[in-house]
């Protein structure tokens, strides 16, 4: 009787998580939609700054109150904030899109990893590894994975990694470059999630993808924390999911 009661209370409790959990994607769709109808590329000033991270209660995590659509909207808004733009950069034409502020401000950081931690847990019920590409997908994706509780696989440019080797190759606007990964790195029919700071024209992460075949693993999805529309990088991923926290035009 005992256990039986037990056993009730454990189902209640994990059909209330997958609830929550199924609240918090459908707010995290809106809040995306939402974001990407106002830019706020510039860094906010100092004193308009709080301390708060604004978390939603259904990661387990403490939060303001409100609607979840709201509470994952601002903590969207505080990383967009610690976003910066600098034209012209690095040749004329180009409008960059710097995340050093948002690797200054624990805060805000802290608040980029627990999106993307939600957005990953409420996707995915298991994965193996986290994936990052060189070099700022070295940034996000330790942090990540240990959120996780997984390891974290390098992705490399040529000639980086010592021992066996894939290498793939990719198309540049003038040229070409090379993606390589060790050969151990992960096993056949792993899960693997790979994650970078930005997608722009999409050949660095198909190429990353490419790799990632060739160790027979399967790509649950690109991740990346800003993503420029216009060049249609998404499209080259053909049908490997992706997902971007922040849009750019």
């Amino acid at each position: 009787m005992t256990w039986a009661f037990t056993e009730e209370i454990g189902i209640n409790i994990a059909k209330k998580e997958a609830v929550e959990l199924g609240a918090l994607a459908a707010a995290w769709k809106l809040a995306v939609l939402e974001l990407t109808a106002s830019e706020r590329p510039d860094p906010a000033p100092e004193e308009e700054r709080s301390p708060q991270l604004l978390l939603h209660p259904a990661a387990g995590r403490e939060g303001t109150g409100g609607s979840p659509w709201q509470l994952v909207l601002e903590r969207l808004g505080r990383v967009r904030d610690r976003v910066r733009s600098f034209p012209d950069f690095p040749v004329p034409g180009v409008l960059f899109r710097d995340i050093s502020p948002l690797l200054k401000d624990p805060a805000a950081f802290g608040t980029l990893i627990d999106l993307l931690e939600d957005h990953l847990r409420a996707s995915f019920p298991k994965i193996d590894f986290i994936a990052g590409l060189d070099s700022r997908g070295f940034l996000i994706g330790p942090s990540l994975a240990q959120r996780l509780g997984i390891g974290f696989v390098l992705i490399r440019k040529k000639g980086k990694l010592p021992g066996p080797t894939e290498s793939v190759s990719y198309a540049l606007e003038y040229g070409k470059a090379e993606l390589e990964i060790q050969s151990d790195a992960v096993e056949p029919g792993q899960k693997v999630v790979i994650v970078d700071d930005l997608l722009a024209t999409g050949g660095t992460m198909w190429a990353a993808c490419e790799l990632m075949k060739r160790l027979r693993a399967e790509v649950l999805e690109c991740l990346v924390i800003i993503e420029l529309k216009l060049l249609k990088g998404s499209e080259k991923l053909k049908s490997i999911p992706f997902h971007s926290l922040l849009q750019y035009d």
